[in-house]
């Protein structure tokens, strides 16, 4: 008698649990597509290629900290101060022959033929003249109606020396995509000697100083970036947070003062 009760139990018992775990399983999976299909606020990130040397550039430096201003919580401002320009006489400061490898990707990638500057860079997506005012407004409403596929928060950032340490979380889809950090100097005032803008006082804002990518395979993780010695004490920096996915599309970005 005892064993012929406590069969039917045992197979009652295995049925719930199993029963128990495809829920359980289906719940998981439902997060997860919900979570995949998800879109976000709109976000416009604007990367200017630029330099010190080029006399048709400091239209498009002003115009970019124009929409930043004007849009300060949708449009992600940076300028990349490229090295080609230093050969006529005047070696930018700020300028790196990565953020020229850097234009040149996407150049390969729009299929363009050459580096230019001013080049704007549209959410890694598109191309055009960095002081074209009329264009970039168009831009801004275009992409301004377009939510994102991931949005970042941070948290706990911390200076300590010359590192910035931070935490994130990334909701979104996150195969295939990375997550770029760059620390960018709000503004800096240069008398210019020589080249296309000699005898020239340049302000220049937005400025790249500091970029690097770090691999995402969770949603919570933690980074670091070096602060470089060309940014002072008394100077406002910003840090921005980027994903990206493998074709170098922006899907998310983030940003706080340090």
């Amino acid at each position: 008698m005892y064993k012929k009760i406590i069969i039917p139990t045992l197979v009652l018992t295995g049925i719930f649990f199993l029963a128990l775990m495809n829920l359980s399983h289906k719940t998981h999976d439902e997060a997860l597509k919900t979570d995949v299909n998800a879109a976000y606020e709109p976000i416009i990130v604007l990367e200017l290629f630029t330099s010190q040397g080029c006399s048709s550039c400091p239209p498009a430096d002003v115009l970019l900290n124009k929409v930043k201003a004007q849009y300060p919580n949708k449009v992600f401002a940076l300028s990349y101060h490229v090295d080609y320009w230093n050969y006529i006489g005047w070696e930018d400061p700020f300028s790196k022959a990565i953020y020229t490898k850097k234009q040149r990707s996407y150049n390969q990638k729009f299929k363009y033929r050459s580096n230019y500057t001013p080049q704007l860079v549209v959410n890694g997506k598109e191309h055009f003249v960095g002081s074209d005012g009329a264009k970039l407004t168009n831009k801004i409403r275009e992409y301004g109606s377009l939510q994102s596929e991931n949005t970042i928060t941070l948290s706990k950032i911390e200076e300590k020396g010359t590192t910035i340490t931070f935490d994130y979380n990334i909701e979104g889809e996150l195969k295939g995509k990375q997550l770029r950090a760059v620390l960018v100097l709000d503004e800096r005032t240069t008398s210019v000697k020589r080249g296309e803008n000699r005898n020239r006082t340049l302000k220049n804002s937005n400025i790249v100083v500091a970029e690097k990518y770090l691999e995402l395979k969770n949603k919570n993780g933690e980074g670091a970036i070096t602060i470089p010695s060309i940014v002072s004490s008394k100077d406002k920096v910003t840090l921005l947070l980027l994903t990206e996915n493998e074709v170098a599309d922006i899907t998310g970005a983030t940003k706080i003062g340090v």
